[in-house]
């Protein structure tokens, strides 16, 4: 089998670019001010990527006070992220074609679902999940998944200078950075390289 494919680590220098999220106006990657906290998850909706944005939202000032702006990519269609991501205090970008997965290498393999280390977090997320769309307060991901539901997760911390600072390809659907890790990660960049707002 082969290995997979994984060209971005700490000190490769990414692209400059633009992108458009669900909602607001462009985001800037690199962010000239502050550290980008670039991270993959699977589709609209996806139980698990829930379980764990919903931390990030429930501790995002935390995130913000750091010097860190969250960017959040899916493989979903922009018309069906806007369905689950509206309150969503951060930018949410759209790459149904999967273009930025491939530039990231980010994958997708049966083991998103497969590791018994997804199983935990896998059962509650369904039970959140579907605690939620009983009370109104989340919709259902499609039946239909065009990128598929075995994506497995990635983090990236970009500093202002395009520098990646800590990367991360999970293993798992559930194996990302915690906002714990996160914070400590975004502690140690110094501040040369990372401003604060």
């Amino acid at each position: 089998m082969p290995m997979p494919r994984r060209p971005i680590k700490p000190g490769t220098t990414v692209a400059a670019r633009s992108l458009e999220p669900v909602f607001g106006g462009p985001v800037a990657v690199p962010d000239p001010d502050r550290l980008i906290h670039l991270q993959f998850r699977r589709f609209a909706g996806c139980p698990v990527c829930n379980l764990h944005l919903r931390s990030v939202v429930q501790r995002h000032t935390e995130i913000e006070a750091a010097g860190v702006r969250e960017v959040v990519v899916f493989h979903s269609p922009a018309e069906e992220l806007a369905r689950h991501t509206a309150d969503f205090p951060f930018a949410v970008i759209a790459d149904p074609g999967k273009r930025l997965y491939a530039e990231f290498g980010v994958e997708s393999s049966p083991r998103a679902l497969l590791s018994p280390r997804a199983w935990g977090p896998i059962v509650l997320a369904i039970l959140r999940g579907s605690r939620e769309l009983a009370r109104g307060r989340e919709h259902a991901p499609a039946a239909r998944q065009p990128g598929g539901r075995l994506g497995l997760p990635g983090d990236f911390l970009i500093a202002p200078d395009g520098r990646v600072v800590a990367a991360r390809y999970g293993e798992h659907a559930y194996d990302q950075w915690s906002v714990n890790e996160l914070l400590r990660l975004a502690t140690r960049v110094p501040r040369s390289a990372a401003t604060e707002r």
